[in-house]
């Protein structure tokens, strides 16, 4: 999206290089649009006024190469694809000249503000496209071409559900409008809508098998609900088929690595994630899963490839956070504490940079959370929800121990694990709205205007859209979201009889996991600052807190370091609080077979050990900070 002072000096340039143009001054026109174009370079309408600068030079290769850029990141430019035409005639080039022609020709059968709309919209133009197309709809409202355009512009702006609303209008109209049905998906995902977004695009599957479009949201969608083996056949199917670049040869091969990471098939993946490098060396994701396999030792040869790709001036920022990231976890497992406490440093700062966290935000929202969910408001609203106990949640902060609790109690028989849901959050979201820091509950006082009816309702919506993760027909299962910490009164007030456990891990080992961890997205934006995940570890004992003092043996403590000295102990008392029997098999847990995403993956298909537990002491030196921000929480985070 283009910002109104961007556009204005983007404009002002283009209209600057025109007037040169205009003047028969070339050279300098070109000059002026070289600038523009490191500004601003997917804006389309710079290569379509250097191809007018290549024509006037007669240039014909030129000129092409620059009105197919255009054409490429702006499809609706009618002068760029008659210029198109006119030079391929020129050349003797008829098929290119003709697909020129009958491109030019579908955009002239569309209404003027239509074609307009689009081209600002491909520039990155929302607000005038969104004008336009409104002021077209209230002459043509039922225009399927316009109300997707309209869909796409508020998917861009981030209105997800009026984009949902108006593609679902649209479908409904036209139900064979395929690339319709695609943008739908695509927002259906974006909105963790998973099961729907995979029943669309097996719809358009149906009609085109081969598409890689379709292929390619599908196996998000799998992704999405937990399901990989499909992903591992969608991207043997479209690695099979003519690839456009290497970079998409790299990330399929990422795609599928990861995948089998998770399904425990590490030999193929750390296969896949070497191929991966073999398409695109500097590749930065590839590097970070064979780092996050956590078993995986690099070679001299690989640390030296590492250090000369993050060292390239022109790498993209991410490229860079994935390498550090990779880079420090290598260096550490060689007991080079130092060299790799400066790349986890570098790392965190750099995706620091674009995180929008703010902690005080969050102590804010724990504050407001704690004033309105009284003791008193729990017992007013005593036997609401659902009684069912077969949810599992598991909660705490990321790197506490969570994924190996998951897989002891995925051991026992009656128990399936499946992966951190993310309906709750959902919930919260549509009722609560999200804060755009954050992303914590805006408005959490609407929990309390809820019913006894909405309750309940939200408690069966919860169990009917978590039935797709559950494959094996257990009696429970669980979600180890480790954010619903934050959403216990709902989760209370729609499942009363579901068990919740706190993993709870020694404060310096807890937080020095999450700063030598790199999250996904936008995920846990809190653990790229020691002091930030020091307030945050805080602010998570001080709310749990709260919820044992106003639910009182509603939640089971599981201290990390407890379930390592006493394995059996610890087993027979989450068992015991989710109302299970016990099973010897949750002892042996390594042994169990079952897809894991987390960054644990692999460490929780080996017996548990100690070493873990101090392993935060090797960067004592650099801890300071750490240690100060947490303050007391050091001696009082098992209370």
């Amino acid at each position: 999206m283009t910002s109104s002072d961007d556009s204005a000096e983007r404009d002002a340039l283009l209209q600057k290089a025109s007037g040169l143009r205009s003047g028969q001054h070339i050279p300098e026109a070109l000059t002026v649009l070289t600038l523009l174009q490191s500004l601003h370079p997917r804006f389309s309408r710079l290569y379509q006024e250097r191809g007018h600068c290549y024509i006037l030079l007669r240039n014909g290769p030129a000129a092409i190469e620059a009105l197919r850029e255009a054409v490429r990141l702006n499809p609706t430019l009618p002068t760029s694809w008659d210029m198109l035409e006119q030079l391929y005639r020129m050349l003797g080039d008829t098929a290119q000249a003709a697909a020129a022609a009958k491109n030019l020709d579908s955009l002239k059968q569309l209404p003027p503000e239509v074609v307009v709309a689009n081209s600002l919209f491909a520039d990155g133009d929302l607000g005038p496209a969104e004008d336009v197309i409104r002021d077209y709809l209230r002459l043509d409202g039922d225009n399927v071409g316009a109300l997707r355009l309209l869909a796409r512009i508020c998917q861009e702006r981030g209105a997800l559900g009026e984009a949902e609303a108006l593609l679902n209008a649209v479908l409904a109209r036209a139900p064979d409008y395929h690339a319709a049905r695609l943008d739908y998906a695509a927002v259906l995902l974006q909105q963790q809508k998973h099961l729907p977004a995979r029943q669309q695009t097996e719809q358009l599957l149906r009609q085109e098998p081969d598409n890689r479009e379709y292929l390619k949201h599908y196996g998000a969608a799998c992704i999405g609900l937990g399901d990989h083996e499909p992903v591992i056949a969608v991207c043997e199917k479209l690695l099979a088929g003519p690839l456009p670049s290497r970079a998409e040869a790299a990330d399929l091969r990422v795609w599928r690595a990861n995948a089998l990471k998770i399904t425990g098939r590490q030999k193929d993946a750390i296969a896949d994630y070497s191929a991966s490098l073999a398409a695109r060396p500097d590749y930065g994701v590839a590097w970070f899963g064979l780092a996050n396999l956590k078993t995986y030792r690099f070679t001299d040869a690989e640390i030296s490839r590492m250090r000369a790709a993050e060292l390239q001036p022109a790498i993209e920022d991410m490229d860079r956070v994935y390498l550090c990231f990779a880079l420090g976890k290598a260096l550490e497992d060689r007991g080079d504490y130092a060299s790799s406490w400066q790349y986890y440093l570098r790392g965190n700062s750099v995706r620091r940079a674009t995180s929008r966290y703010r902690p005080e935000v969050a102590e804010a929202s724990a504050l407001r959370i704690k004033q309105l969910f009284t003791a008193d408001v729990f017992a007013a609203r005593k036997g609401w929800g659902v009684d069912d106990p077969a949810p599992i949640f598991i909660l705490g902060l990321p790197r506490s121990g969570s994924t190996l609790i998951e897989q002891v109690l995925a051991s026992h028989p009656h128990v399936e694990g499946t992966q951190e849901l993310t309906e709750i959050d959902r919930y919260v979201g549509e009722l609560c709205g999200h804060d755009p820091d954050c992303g914590l509950p805006l408005h959490p006082e609407v929990l309390l205007q809820l019913t006894p009816e909405d309750a309940r309702v939200l408690g069966e919506r919860f169990l009917v859209e978590t039935r797709t993760y559950r494959r094996q027909g257990r009696p429970f299962f669980i979600d180890k979201m480790p954010n619903n910490f934050w959403h216990i009164a709902l989760i209370h007030l729609m499942l009363p009889q579901a068990a919740i456990i706190d993993v709870r891990r020694e404060p310096m080992a807890c937080c020095f996991g999450n700063l030598k961890q790199l999250f996904g997205t936008t995920n846990q934006e809190f653990t790229y600052n020691a002091r930030h995940i020091a307030r945050h570890y805080r602010i998570y004992l001080d709310l749990m807190r709260h919820w044992d003092n106003v639910l009182p043996g509603r939640i089971l403590k599981v201290p990390y370091e407890d379930v390592v000295d006493d394995l059996e102990g610890s087993v027979r008392r989450m068992l015991s609080h989710c109302g299970l029997p016990f099973e010897p098999a949750c002892l042996a847990f390594h042994k169990t077979q079952r897809s894991v995403r987390t960054p644990s993956s692999e460490q929780v298909r080996q017996p548990i050990t100690r070493e873990g537990l101090a392993q935060w002491r090797h960067y004592e030196p650099w801890l300071a900070p750490l240690r100060d921000a947490l303050g007391d929480a050091l001696t009082g985070y098992r209370t």
